[in-house]
């Protein structure tokens, strides 16, 4: 599996403050969609991916009925999530 450089960024680095755009699999438009809903930061997506007890399938299909997000961006997403938790949690 090859990983983009956003993801290898993404997981290289502390999450902070990061907003939701800045995870591999959201950009702009998926990010406004998560922002109209209250979910503003990359740390509130992991949160609901912890909270989903970081089930793949739950996971993707939030970001599927949160913002359309296509199989796609649901992977690279989860991916992220997957990786970032396991080298900071």
């Amino acid at each position: 599996m090859t990983t983009s450089q956003k993801h290898r960024r993404f997981c290289s680095e502390p999450m902070g403050d990061k907003l939701v755009y800045e995870l591999p699999g959201i950009g702009p438009v998926l990010g406004g969609r998560l922002q109209n809903r209250g979910i503003i930061r990359a740390r509130d997506v992991l949160g609901r991916f912890l909270v989903l007890n970081k089930d793949e399938w739950k996971f993707k299909n939030w970001l599927r009925d949160s913002c359309g997000a296509n199989a796609k961006q649901q992977r690279d997403c989860y991916n992220c999530m997957r990786e970032w938790t396991s080298n900071n949690l």
